[in-house]
C-alpha cells in the first residue's frame, strides 16, 4: 500500500480528491456535516474491525508479509515496463487539455477551408 501511494501520479490524485472535498465541505455545510458523520462512522468501524482483526493477522503475519513482497516485486516489474509520468495529475489534464484544443482547433481550421 505505502509502494503504490508513493507513486507520484497516485499521490497527486489523491492531494486532488482531497482538496476537492474540502473545498466541497466549504461551500456546503450541509455536505459538511453528513461528510463528519460518515468520517466517523468509518473511524469507529475501522477501530472496532482492528480490535477484533488483530488477533487473526498476527496469525497471519507471516503470510501476509510474503503477499507484500511479491506485490511490492510486481509493482516494480509494472513500474519497469509501464512507467508512470512523473508529473502531478493537474500537469497531466493541462497538458491533455491543451492537446485536445490544439486538434479542435486544427480541425475547425481544416473544416474552414
Amino acid at each position: 500500500v505505502e509502494e503504490v501511494a508513493n507513486v507520484s501520479l497516485v499521490g497527486s490524485a489523491c492531494e486532488v480528491v482531497s482538496a476537492a472535498c474540502a473545498s466541497s465541505r466549504e461551500s456546503q455545510p450541509c455536505l459538511s456535516s453528513v461528510c463528519d458523520a460518515a468520517e466517523k462512522g468509518v473511524q469507529s468501524v475501522t477501530q472496532a474491525t482492528a480490535s477484533c482483526v488483530q488477533p487473526v493477522l498476527a496469525t497471519l503475519e507471516p503470510h501476509v508479509a510474503a503477499a507484500s513482497e511479491y506485490a511490492a516485486e510486481g509493482l516494480d516489474k509494472l513500474g519497469e515496463k509501464l512507467p508512470l509520468p512523473p508529473k502531478p495529475v493537474e500537469q497531466i489534464l493541462s497538458d491533455t487539455k491543451e492537446v485536445l484544443s490544439s486538434i479542435v482547433a486544427e480541425v475547425k481550421e481544416a473544416v474552414s477551408s
